[in-house]
């Protein structure tokens, strides 16, 4: 079982970087549910963490539906972005009306090739969910974090099992949003699923925990 963690700063990277975590989701803005962070940044993070990194691509916060200019600015990131040494980027952008914006992710597929791409919990505000991540297979994408439709993992853990049944030999489905060494037993078993993802942060500091992240990677190991 393996554990992606969602750092918000370098300094969350430098903790995951000693723990027995697998991936890091790099994002900036941990306030805002992260946004893309800088190039420099990006860079940092490469050199603490050599394991697999992921970035996130997301211009702003708040809903998914973005302006051109918006638009524009993620193909830059990415574009700019591709030559740190990550291993693939994190994004999703929804239509006006909260359905997959097709083209404009399947653009940004295209350009991040030969990287992956996971879908992130932009997902989760889409009504018909399982339609919405057999669409993510099809534009290509490798993973998709969730939340199973719902505000927390809590709340959409059998959404996930049942995306698992469905679609889980196609692409990775990771649950995530609110997952934390407390229950993140019963959760793996209810989802059975075989990748999971946390902020590990415990307080108010915005720095992930080295001790929550490690047991919970126990947890899920069944060490």
């Amino acid at each position: 079982m393996k554990l992606e963690v969602a750092c918000f700063n370098l300094e969350s990277v430098a903790v995951v970087a000693q723990s027995n975590a697998d991936r890091v989701e790099f994002c900036a803005e941990f306030n805002l549910g992260g946004t893309t962070p800088s190039y420099a940044d990006t860079q940092k993070a490469r050199r603490l963490f050599s394991k697999e990194l992921l970035v996130m691509i997301r211009p702003r916060g708040g809903d998914f539906n973005y302006s051109e200019k918006e638009f524009e600015a993620m193909k830059q990131s990415i574009l700019e972005l591709k030559d740190t040494g990550i291993e693939g980027f994190v994004f999703g952008i929804l239509t006006q009306n909260n359905t997959i914006d097709v083209q404009r992710n399947s653009e940004l597929v295209a350009l991040a090739s030969p990287l992956p791409c996971s879908f992130h919990r932009a997902i989760d505000h889409i009504d018909d969910y399982l339609k919405a991540i057999k669409t993510c297979i099809e534009m290509g994408f490798k993973t998709i974090l969730t939340s199973g439709n719902a505000s927390k993992i809590e709340l959409g853990m059998d959404a996930v099992r049942e995306a698992i049944i469905q679609f889980g030999n196609q692409i990775q489905m990771m649950p995530g949003g609110g997952l934390r060494s407390t229950n993140a037993l019963k959760i793996k078993e209810i989802t059975q699923a075989g990748y999971f993802h946390t902020s590990g942060i415990v307080d108010d500091s915005e720095i992930a925990n080295l001790i929550e992240i490690n047991t919970l990677k126990d947890v899920i190991s069944n060490v």
